[in-house]
């Protein structure tokens, strides 16, 4: 009978040693989900802003291209004619 009381003290004591570990490692899952939820949210904020940023710079140049067509529809340059080349002098002779 010694032994049974025994057995199961050592029974009830390893059941209680499993559900603590079981305890602090789902403890740790939980942290480190959470850990991962806010990584995945700080990179969705770092995506969403840099498209923003990338929106706003294609439009700014889209613009400047457009004020540049327009300023240069205005604004014609003048061609210029090429001049007709020199004649070569022919060396002298001494």
């Amino acid at each position: 009978m010694l032994q049974r009381v025994m057995a199961s003290d050592t029974d009830d004591r390893t059941a209680s040693l499993k559900r603590k570990g079981q305890g602090i490692f789902t403890a740790s899952e939980q942290r480190d989900a959470l850990v991962k939820q806010e990584i995945e949210k700080e990179r969705a904020a770092l995506a969403a802003r840099t498209a923003k940023l990338k929106a706003l710079r294609l439009a700014k140049e889209a613009e400047e291209r457009a004020e540049a067509e327009r300023q240069a529809a205005a604004n014609p340059t003048p061609t210029k004619t090429k001049a007709k080349p020199k004649a070569k002098k022919a060396p002298a002779s001494a």
